[in-house]
């Protein structure tokens, strides 16, 4: 009876050390997505690493560190090396254009993939003002029919990131550029 006494005793002490460094595990264990924002999501993907440099050039991390719901259609640092050096130079040393593009890329709310689906055919407003258009072709999801969606539902804290393979640019930077 003394042995087994001493047997549960050992036992239990065993589950209070394995409880014990389970939990201690669980709280150094990295923050998950959800509980980090968009900024802090991007940060973390070097593949956005370009886009997060603009984010703060432009004064946004607060904004997009904020509450939200948003949805950001993230150009990839391949995304970026696709627009011409002296345009994305122009555009990075202007603030306002660079908010301008940027803010582009930011929709107001959280829309998943799936939500994003439903809007075939429909203009998006942007947080920039402008409207984007949303296409669905052969199952892929393509803005202003030249920016294929190509990573979905990157869940952040206050929203959501889609990654892109093309840089938006609002018509009216352009016009602003061409002159």
């Amino acid at each position: 009876m003394k042995k087994r006494i001493t047997t549960i005793a050992v036992l239990a002490a065993s589950a209070v050390l394995a409880t014990t460094g389970i939990a201690s595990a669980a709280s150094n264990a990295p923050e998950t997505r959800q509980d980090k924002n968009i900024v802090q999501v991007a940060s973390g993907a070097p593949q956005f690493s370009t886009l997060v440099s603009l984010i703060k050039k432009a004064g946004l991390v607060k904004t997009l560190s904020g509450k939200g719901p948003f949805t950001v259609l993230a150009p990839t640092n391949a995304a970026f090396n696709k627009v011409p050096k002296d345009t994305l130079n122009a555009i990075a040393a202007d603030k306002t254009l660079l908010t301008k593009v940027l803010t582009y890329h930011v929709i107001a709310g959280k829309a998943e993939a799936a939500d994003v689906v439903k809007l075939n055919g429909k203009k998006v407003k942007t947080v920039e003002g402008e409207k984007i258009s949303i296409t669905v072709r052969n199952g892929n999801v393509f803005i202003n029919k030249t920016a294929k969606v190509t990573t979905t539902d990157i869940a952040a804290s206050n929203g959501v990131i889609h990654a892109i393979n093309n840089v938006l640019v609002p018509p009216t930077v352009l016009a602003e550029l061409s002159h």
